[in-house]
């Protein structure tokens, strides 16, 4: 049984990151949009507000909570993994995953609303977050060893690093192009 759960957590963990990678890549979009004349802009803006409704409703809410629901299940069946440091690790790791998941679905209400407040630089940089705890979980689940975690701590910021220069050095590209 265990491992039919394990299956089925897996699956929706995928699809839940799925929908969390697009929703903001919608947000960057729907940010973006603000730079077109009218009528595209409003054309745009009405379309990503539908768009994000129903890849967070349809997708990604189901996904996570299918997600949790078959963790929760996971450690019911094997309680013993309460016991290992490395799933405390790794249920911090979710409970940031799912605070992020909660503030994406926060920017969606302000984007209906029309209120912009984080420019499209600003959402590439958090579209990578999402991307940091899931690295973060995986190799977390993968190593298992409290030595390992450091390294991958330092890995882990390693690769912040790296991705906020990569967005940094799109952003000079782009404007670069748009000129």
């Amino acid at each position: 049984m265990y491992q039919y759960i394990l299956a089925l957590h897996i699956i929706f963990v995928v699809s839940w990151m799925a929908g969390l990678f697009y929703i903001v890549r919608l947000f960057i979009y729907h940010t973006e949009a603000n730079e077109k004349p009218e009528p595209d802009r409003t054309i745009l803006q009405k379309q990503f507000v539908v768009m994000e409704s129903k890849l967070w409703n349809i997708i990604t809410t189901p996904a996570m909570i299918l997600a949790v629901a078959a963790g929760m299940r996971m450690l019911q069946l094997n309680s013993s993994l309460l016991e290992t440091d490395w799933m405390w690790v790794k249920l911090a790791f979710v409970a940031g995953l799912l605070i992020y998941h909660f503030i994406c679905q926060n920017i969606i209400s302000q984007l209906k609303r029309g209120r912009f407040w984080m420019t499209s630089t600003q959402l590439r940089l958090w579209n990578e977050l999402a991307t940091i705890f899931l690295v973060a979980i995986v190799f977390t689940v993968i190593l298992k060893s409290a030595i390992d975690w450091i390294y991958g701590l330092l890995g882990l910021a390693a690769f912040a690093i790296i991705i906020m220069i990569a967005v940094k050095i799109y952003k000079r590209r782009r404007e670069k192009a748009s000129n």
